[in-house]
């Protein structure tokens, strides 16, 4: 059973943020990393998840995440992670709010599409600096500066809770700390992240009829041996009653080889300045966690992602974004008013859409789209 506040000496304090770009005065009923994350969830962009593909896309089944959803389930636990480690509950919910709104529609296809024509450019796209174009320029809000103007650990977080930038990194991304690692809390968001989108498209998958709850506990030992303790309590529940059980037991497991492996890495760590300077990334599994994240991994690759029918979704909407993309390339005068290069522009108003925004917008252009 992992200690209780184990690790509060690495709670990042919010009365030592760096602050926000541009100054602001506030009440006092909410510190800095609590309106930060309420300045999220009031956005444009987090509203727009709810029609963002997960995994699945929709007409298969009205009850698959989305976008939207899977964010609430990481900021459920990132939040009890944060809080049973004694770290900042507010600060990591509000990066936990924040790890997806930079994801373009149709999921990783998406991402995938805009990189391939950025690329002609010598460009990348990358959905965690989108995601801070948008707190930064794109979300429009406030009479006062544009963006959200959030903190800049908040900042930080966005860009690297699923990465670090090396020393001597010298990019658009240069202020943000080359070199150390984020705080503990954005650390925490890229594990908590994984486990929720793990044990969430096992739930999918199996409501889609991708496999049998025996084929999932023949491939993954430990979702083998909670199965077997699943069936000999409760021998006759039907199989999707026993997937739940089983899926909030493999939470369970891999949140505490989470917490418990944070707590082992962090020996010897005496504080948040030296967690920074630390060579490594404090936030890991136990061993055994960490093995049935890769084996749940290695499943879903081989049983659910790389099927007929989601690689066939993923070819359509790959194709439909860069027909997308070429009709703006010759059509610029048809792009939302902006700044800087056409082929960013094209670029970011494409991530910006919804699924269903995306459909509509391909639609009234589908008559030049197919002469491309």
């Amino acid at each position: 059973m992992n200690p209780p506040g184990a690790l509060a000496h690495l709670r990042f304090p919010v009365e030592r943020s760096m602050g926000r770009r541009y100054p602001e005065t506030f009440s006092s009923f909410r510190n800095d990393f609590q309106r930060d994350r309420d300045r999220i969830v009031h956005s444009r962009a987090f509203r727009r998840l709810e029609d963002k593909t997960q995994v699945f896309p929709a007409g298969i089944s009205d009850h698959f995440r989305n976008r939207l959803t899977h964010t609430l389930e990481v900021a459920q636990l990132g939040r009890t992670a944060a809080r049973v480690l004694g770290l900042d509950e507010d600060f990591t919910e509000a990066l936990a709010l924040a790890h997806d709104i930079g994801h373009p529609p149709f999921a990783h296809s998406g991402e995938a599409a805009l990189n391939k024509m950025l690329a002609r450019f010598g460009e990348r796209f990358e959905h965690n600096v989108h995601a801070l174009r948008i707190v930064e320029v794109y979300e429009k809000r406030y009479a006062m500066h544009p963006g959200l103007n959030l903190t800049f650990e908040v900042r930080e977080g966005i860009v690297k809770h699923s990465r670090d930038l090396p020393a001597g990194y010298s990019g658009e991304l240069s202020e943000y700390l080359p070199g150390l690692r984020p705080p503990l809390e954005a650390q925490l968001i890229d594990m908590v992240d994984e486990i929720a989108y793990n044990t969430a498209d096992i739930d999918d998958a199996h409501e889609a009829g991708f496999f049998g709850l025996r084929e999932l506990g023949d491939a993954v030992p430990m979702a083998g041996e909670l199965l077997d303790q699943i069936e000999m309590q409760f021998p006759a529940a039907e199989e999707r009653i026993q997937l739940h059980e089983l899926q909030r037991r493999l939470i369970a497991h891999l949140m505490e080889g989470l917490m418990a492996g944070t707590i082992e890495a962090a020996q010897g760590v005496a504080s948040v300045d030296e967690l920074r300077r630390y060579e490594g990334r404090v936030a890991r599994h136990q061993a055994e966690s960490a093995e049935t994240t890769a084996a749940l991994k290695r499943f879903l690759h081989a049983r659910v992602y790389h099927t007929e029918i989601l690689r066939e979704e993923r070819r359509q909407s790959t194709q439909a974004i860069e027909r997308l993309f070429d009709y703006f390339l010759a059509h610029g005068d048809q792009l939302p008013e902006g700044e800087g290069k056409l082929e960013r522009r094209i670029s970011d108003y494409i991530a910006s859409m919804t699924d269903g925004y995306f459909r509509r917008v391909y639609a009234q252009h589908e008559p030049q789209l197919t002469r491309l």
